[in-house]
């Protein structure tokens, strides 16, 4: 406690206060027994610029920290109380930088887990280092082909991916960061060893840097190495705990995000093998096919269509669609196995019959053969102008022949599915097609689309033949593609099978 006069001159002084301020005894000015704030503040009061009560002033006494309360004890004389809210200030700035620190890792966990593409990943976790916990940072992942991917954010936020083929060794702490090692305390980095790569022009000198490992799942994701300016301050112990904690977050982030890539990668690779053929090339013939798998967000399913062009001169092309029980990821595997064993009995496609029976056994020698298929074969080789065709069929909806008059025949080729019995039957018929007449595979997805407008009709077989008769001397492109919307109207945004049709048209004019 000090008395002290509206002259500012101390006239009692307490053991504490005494004990605080050094110089502090009666007779002697405050401006020269206390610190500038409390000087100041006292002028303010005994000048009455601020009334006694309405707040306390505040500031340093050495290395700690006051409030200052004053109170009028007569009209010449203040009266101050001092009170040490060092520990009060501690924890009111540890809290703040904890709920700052807090609502950063909340932003880092949202912005990080808003997308799996791997690029964003490493972008997002780039521009949130620099922005919260350093003038400048870059993601480092592991070696891949002799290169690191190196994601930069610089002061400006400004980010740049580059794939450069670096030494690790080069910056002190990277090398084991990327192994997985344990952080090396920012004090103990010289920032004045670190290369061109990592110091991005226009940075400046750099003050202080920090590398640690981003975790991943067994192996790390990386690293993240953190730069700041020399005239900022260097990387305090709490603040290099934050940094492990937000590099413990991008890292689980991007290991799921590479992780997804990786698999999708598989997928895509998987997935170009079970994708129906673009090119459908027969020499003679014009060849066109339209495939709609059940589901929305499919690209492969039961149905499946194979052009095969001719081995030779003077040799059959095969075409072939087949319609797997079921759909879905599980009919669709069955489906690129049974293309890849056609695929391979190719040298026998002169006998529709022996590639069935090959087939059947195929499929019959299966751990669990609980899927069938059902198969059209029709083997095509020009004929003079026209296109002859030998149509196979084993427990598939009849071909359809499309007459130049409008006439749509049945093809009577009849046989027993493939892969349930451990016999089969099967019949060939031969076909010729006039110039601009066409022969129709197709799936049973379209005979038994069910909607139209009581929503639960099948398309059907008549109504198939009825609507293929306007299509009397259109291109294959053509035929394929009005099946195919005529089916697609007919289910609306129903439910309905794989669907897949295939037209062999024989060319008018110059064969294709």
């Amino acid at each position: 406690m000090l008395d002290v006069t509206a002259a500012g001159v101390i006239e009692r002084v307490n053991d504490a206060a005494r004990e605080l301020l050094t110089g502090a005894c009666p007779g002697v000015p405050l401006a020269r027994a206390a610190p500038a704030w409390l000087a100041q503040a006292h002028r303010a009061v005994a000048g009455g610029r601020a009334r006694p009560g309405t707040g306390p002033a505040h500031g340093p006494v050495g290395e700690r920290v006051f409030e200052a309360h004053a109170l009028r004890a007569d009209a010449d004389r203040v009266e101050w109380w001092l009170l040490d809210v060092t520990g009060h200030r501690r924890a009111a700035e540890a809290l703040r930088a904890e709920r700052e620190w807090t609502g950063f890792l909340v932003e880092a966990s949202r912005e990080l887990t808003s997308s799996l593409n791997l690029d964003r990943c490493l972008e997002v976790t780039a521009r949130l280092a620099a922005r919260h916990l350093a003038d400048a940072a870059l993601v480092i992942t592991p070696m891949v082909g002799r290169r690191h991917r190196v994601t930069v954010c610089d002061p400006h936020g400004r980010v740049v991916r580059e794939d450069l083929g670096v030494d690790a060794r080069t910056v002190p702490g990277l090398e084991g960061a990327l192994r997985g090692y344990p952080p090396v305390p920012a004090r103990w980095i010289d920032p004045a060893r670190a290369p061109g790569w990592v110091v991005r022009e226009g940075f400046g000198t750099i003050g202080s840097a920090v590398v640690m490992t981003l975790p991943g799942h067994g192996l790390p994701a990386g690293a993240l190495v953190l730069l700041r300016r020399r005239r900022q301050q260097s990387f305090a112990p709490r603040e290099e705990v934050f940094a492990r904690l937000f590099a413990a977050w991008a890292g689980a982030a991007i290991s799921v995000a590479r992780m997804y890539a990786e698999q999708a990668a598989i997928t895509e690779t998987l997935m170009a093998e079970l994708l129906p053929p673009v090119e459908l090339r027969v020499n003679g013939a014009e060849v066109a096919a339209r495939y709609r798998p059940a589901g929305v967000t499919e690209l492969v399913g039961g149905d499946f269509y194979d052009v095969h062009p001719a081995a030779g001169s003077g040799r059959e092309a095969l075409v072939v669609l087949g319609d797997v029980a079921g759909k879905g990821l599980e009919a669709a595997v069955l489906t690129g196995k049974i293309r890849n064993t056609l695929h391979a009995l190719l040298p026998m496609a002169d006998d529709h019959h022996r590639i069935l029976e090959r087939l059947n056994d195929v499929l019959l020698a299966r751990e669990h053969p609980t899927r069938f298929v059902t198969l059209v074969l029709a083997s095509v080789a020009a004929c003079g102008p026209r296109v002859a065709l030998r149509v196979t069929s084993a427990g598939h909806p009849a071909p359809l022949i499309l007459r130049n008059d409008g006439r749509v025949e049945a093809v009577e080729a009849t046989g027993t599915l493939i892969g349930l019995l451990d016999s089969i039957t099967s019949t060939t018929q031969d076909v010729l097609l006039d110039p601009g007449e066409t022969c129709l595979l197709y799936s049973d997805g379209i005979i038994e689309a069910r909607g139209g407008p009581c929503g639960d009709e099948l398309f059907g077989e008549e109504r198939l033949c009825e609507r293929l008769c306007d299509c009397a001397g259109m291109p294959a492109d053509a035929v394929a593609e009005r099946v195919q919307m005529l089916a697609s109207q007919w289910v609306g945004g129903g439910e309905h099978d794989d669907m897949a049709v295939v037209a062999i048209t024989a060319p008018r004019g110059e064969r294709a």
